[in-house]
């Protein structure tokens, strides 16, 4: 027995947060199955800290205003032999939670996808997500040293080391809004942060160019990934998707000293 659990594999759950009290303690509730719990908290002001202390993390406080700063040092303070990343506003169901120590005690891979099912408030919304603004599958499970983030503010790129895996069967929860004038704030909060990179990049595009990308995003979305079965769901989370480069176009275009300074995701 002693020498089969020195051969299981560590799993090390890793949260990165900024004034999360709301929702991290549901959130830690459900990470109890890793062998440890690493808690990132960017410039935070509230109880995170107390709260991730209290649930067993192991906190780490800082300032990253480049959210793939930010992963990254998270990734770097993990100590196990495979990472698991969750935000604040996911959950683990016990399905997933099972399904992914079986899979890194057999996997032969870098790293593996995770389904997700995203809420908007109590809402269920399973077609249409993409174009940036959502996605179905979140790459969110990898070997220590396998991943790292780009040093974009927002949708930071991603470089791997290794071959990827089957995608998981089960799925990771994910509360992404509270409601339609949260989504509307995160498009806010989103399409300045990408304006900011813009900016930096010297790379704002045209209008035009963003014009057909509203138009390209809204159709991936609503009809290539059926979102058309959400009904006016699916058209908001569309019309959010085709928004976003645009918006971020014309925020750096009419006000870059305003988002020169750097806008903010979360």
């Amino acid at each position: 027995m002693a020498d089969a659990a020195k051969e299981r594999p560590r799993l090390s759950a890793l949260v990165v947060a900024r004034n999360e009290e709301a929702r991290l303690a549901g959130c830690l509730a459900t990470l109890r199955f890793a062998d440890e719990i690493v808690v990132v908290l960017d410039r935070t002001t509230d109880a995170s800290a107390r709260i991730a202390a209290e649930a067993g993390a192991r906190v780490i406080e800082g300032a990253w205003p480049v959210e793939g700063d930010r992963r990254n040092a998270g990734l770097a303070a993990c100590t196990g032999d495979w990472i698991l990343e969750v935000d604040a506003d996911e959950r683990v169901p016990e399905a997933l939670a099972a399904e992914i120590r079986s899979v890194i005690a057999t996997s032969r891979f870098a790293w593996h996808e995770i389904p997700i099912e995203n809420y908007i408030g109590d809402h269920l919304v399973r077609h249409g997500w993409g174009g940036s603004f959502g996605t179905s599958a979140v790459p969110r499970l990898s070997r220590r040293g396998a991943k790292r983030w780009g040093r974009e503010r927002v949708h930071p790129s991603l470089a791997w080391t290794g071959e990827k895996g089957p995608r998981l069967a089960n799925a990771l929860l994910h509360h992404v809004d509270r409601d339609i004038s949260d989504m509307i704030r995160r498009l806010d909060r989103y399409s300045s942060a990408r304006a900011a990179d813009l900016i930096a990049r010297g790379e704002i595009g045209t209008l035009a160019g963003n014009l057909r990308r509203f138009v390209s995003r809204f159709w991936k979305c609503f009809v290539a990934r059926r979102g058309y079965r959400e009904g006016a769901w699916g058209f908001l989370i569309a019309l959010c998707a085709g928004l976003y480069p645009l918006l971020a176009h014309l925020k750096a275009r009419l006000e870059p000293e305003r988002h020169r300074r750097g806008g903010e995701a979360q």
